[in-house]
C-alpha cells in the first residue's frame, strides 16, 4: 500500500513546483533561478556564458502583412503583401538617372504625348522584358523628364536611344512615303538589275535598296502604266522620330444574325455588322546619331472582302411557320507586315507586298457592266521609303510633326 502512494504524492509535489515555477505572477528572475541547478546564483550563472540582455531590450518586431479586404462583392484576396524594405534594391548595380527630352517633345505639337514615342523606342531596343524580371528596372516620362533605373550597360542603350531623338541636327529630317498597287507584278523583269535584295522575314514580303536616281526612274516608268494606281500623296512627309499613320479604310455593313422580338413583325429583326476593308500604314522613323543611316518600323495591314456566303435561317412564327430569312457570313483576306529595317540614307526602300488584295476599290471599266463572274481585285502593293533630307534651312524653325493620322478614304 505504502508503494502506491508514495509515487502519487511525489508526482503530485512536482506538478505543484512547475506551476509555481510558471504561474503568470512569477518573474523572470525567479521562473529562471527554480529551474537553475542548486547551489548556482544568477551572477555565477550569467559570468560563465554571455552577457544577458538588457532588460528593455525586446526582439525585433516581424514584418507583418497587410491586410487588405474586399469591396464587398468580392473576396479578400490570398496574396501575402508587405511593405517590404523601402529601398530599391540594387543586387546588379543598378543605377538612377533622369534624362531631359524637352529639346524633341517642345518641337512636336501633333500629339498629347510625344514621350511616348521615346518610351516605345527603347522598348524595342531593350525589349519588354527586361523591364519585367530580374535585374529590377523601371522606366517612366513625361513631357520633359524621362527616368530611368536599371543596370549601367541598360542605361548606355537608353542614352543612345534619347540623343537620337534630342539630337537638333536631326530635328528638320523628313522622310517620304508612296504606297503604289500594280496589276501584274512583270515590273520586276525590268526593274530587277536596279535593285539590291535587303532580307525581309514576313513570309511573301520582299525588299530591295536602289539608288535614289534610279527609284525616280522606275517611278517614272510605273506611273505610265495603265494598272498603275498611287493611293497616298506623293509629298507625304513624316519627320524623324515621329509616327505617322496613313489609312485608307472603308465600312462595308452586312447581316450577321437575328434577334427574335415578339413585338415586331415578322418576329424578329436583323442583327447588323460591319467590318473595315482596305489598308492600314504606320511608319515610325529614326535617324541614326551620325546621320549616315535610318532606322524604321513599318506595320502595314492589308484586309479585303472577298465575298458574302450566304446562309438561310428558320424563322417560325405563329402566322408564318415556314419563315426564313439570310444573313451573310464574310469572306476576308489579309496581309500584314511588321518590321523593322536599316539602311543608308542615300538609298530608297522598296517593299513588295506580292499580289495581294487591292488596299483601294477597284478602277471601273467596261468589263464590270458585262455579266461576267465577279472575283476580288488583285494587285502587287509596292511601298517606297525615301530620305528627304532637312526640309527646311538652317536657321528655320524645326519642322511639327506631319498629322498622326491622314485618311485617305474615298478619294478614289
Amino acid at each position: 500500500m505504502l508503494a502506491r502512494i508514495l509515487p502519487i504524492a511525489l508526482f503530485s509535489l512536482v506538478a505543484v513546483a512547475t506551476f509555481s515555477l510558471h504561474a503568470p505572477g512569477a518573474t523572470a528572475q525567479e521562473r529562471d533561478d527554480g529551474w537553475r541547478a542548486p547551489g548556482q546564483s544568477g551572477a555565477s550563472s550569467s559570468s560563465a556564458g554571455a552577457a544577458p540582455a538588457p532588460e528593455s531590450a525586446s526582439p525585433a518586431p516581424q514584418e507583418k502583412p497587410l491586410e487588405r479586404v474586399g469591396n464587398g462583392s468580392q473576396p479578400a484576396p490570398i496574396s501575402r503583401v508587405t511593405k517590404g524594405s523601402g529601398t530599391l534594391p540594387n543586387d546588379h548595380g543598378q543605377v538612377w538617372r533622369e534624362y531631359d527630352i524637352s529639346p524633341y517633345t517642345l518641337r512636336v505639337t501633333t500629339t498629347n504625348r510625344p514621350e511616348q514615342a521615346i518610351v516605345d523606342w527603347i522598348l524595342r531596343e531593350t525589349g519588354y522584358e527586361a523591364w519585367h524580371s530580374e535585374p529590377l528596372g523601371m522606366l517612366s516620362a513625361t513631357q520633359r523628364i524621362l527616368r530611368v533605373y536599371h543596370t549601367p550597360e541598360m542605361q548606355a542603350i537608353v542614352a543612345e536611344s534619347v540623343d537620337r531623338f534630342v539630337n537638333s541636327q536631326a530635328a528638320t529630317h523628313a522622310f517620304g512615303l508612296r504606297i503604289v498597287t500594280l496589276e501584274s507584278p512583270n515590273w520586276r523583269a525590268k526593274a530587277m538589275r536596279l535593285m539590291t535584295p535587303v532580307q525581309v522575314q514576313s513570309p511573301g514580303v520582299q525588299g530591295w535598296l536602289l539608288a535614289k536616281e534610279d527609284a525616280a526612274l522606275l517611278m517614272a516608268e510605273l506611273s505610265r502604266r495603265t494598272d498603275y494606281r498611287e493611293h497616298s500623296s506623293p509629298h507625304l512627309l513624316v519627320n524623324n522620330g515621329q509616327s505617322t499613320i496613313v489609312s485608307s479604310m472603308r465600312p462595308r455593313t452586312y447581316v450577321k444574325g437575328i434577334l427574335h422580338r415578339q413585338d415586331v413583325w415578322p418576329g424578329y429583326e436583323p442583327e447588323m455588322g460591319q467590318i473595315e476593308e482596305g489598308f492600314t500604314l504606320q511608319f515610325n522613323p529614326l535617324l541614326s546619331l551620325d546621320g549616315r543611316s535610318v532606322d524604321a518600323v513599318i506595320k502595314l495591314q492589308l484586309n479585303q472582302l472577298e465575298k458574302m456566303v450566304p446562309v438561310t435561317l428558320e424563322v417560325p412564327t405563329p402566322i408564318a411557320p415556314r419563315q426564313r430569312t439570310q444573313i451573310d457570313v464574310p469572306q476576308m483576306t489579309a496581309r500584314n507586315l511588321h518590321e523593322r529595317f536599316r539602311w543608308p540614307v542615300d538609298k530608297v526602300l522598296l517593299l513588295s507586298m506580292g499580289v495581294v488584295a487591292t488596299p483601294g476599290p477597284a478602277r471601273p471599266s467596261l468589263i464590270d457592266a458585262l455579266p461576267l463572274p465577279d472575283s476580288p481585285p488583285r494587285a502587287d502593293a509596292l511601298l517606297f521609303v525615301e530620305s528627304k533630307g532637312d526640309v527646311l534651312p538652317p536657321g528655320a524653325p524645326a519642322a511639327t510633326a506631319s498629322r498622326p493620322s491622314t485618311n485617305y478614304s474615298g478619294r478614289y
